[in-house]
């Protein structure tokens, strides 16, 4: 083969892959974000990197209700807190689990150890709001993609 001799990454290439996963079912009844327990950690290498996040999960809700479902970087909702610009609707009957596919593209512009956390709670009605399953896995993976 051919040894690679090019210390400096081309923007887009893939520098680093990091999943974490879960099989925590958490739940709640609140209409404030909440920390899901699926999390994931990666150190970027540059400033400039840009995090592909990607979250695969199931969800459901008793009764007639709507989960909402975002990502964290630490403490920072990456929707801005508006309801419309990233949260995910979901209305359905009690009990009908529903794949959960989030992605967002990240400029963190740290080199610091950086953690990503999917959050979600409950929009409307009394139900409540179930994130992930004790028998399905939920992964989230982070790629460091370079800037």
């Amino acid at each position: 083969g051919t040894v690679l001799t090019d210390t400096a990454p081309k923007t887009g290439n893939v520098l680093q892959v990091v999943q974490g996963s879960s099989t925590t079912q958490d739940t709640t009844t609140g209409n404030t974000f909440i920390a899901s327990s699926l999390s994931a950690s990666i150190t970027p290498s540059s400033t400039s990197s840009k995090i592909l996040i990607q979250v695969s999960s199931i969800h459901t809700n008793t009764g007639n209700g709507q989960g909402n479902f975002t990502i964290y970087r630490g403490v920072t909702n990456l929707a801005g807190g508006s309801q419309n610009s990233f949260t995910f609707y979901y209305s359905a009957s009690s009990y009908s689990w529903v794949p959960n596919t989030m992605v967002y593209l990240d400029s963190p512009a740290t080199t610091s150890a950086t953690t990503y956390t999917p959050y979600f709670k409950t929009n409307t009605g009394s139900s409540s709001t179930f994130f992930g399953s004790a028998s399905v896995e939920q992964t989230i993976t982070l790629m460091e993609i370079a800037g």
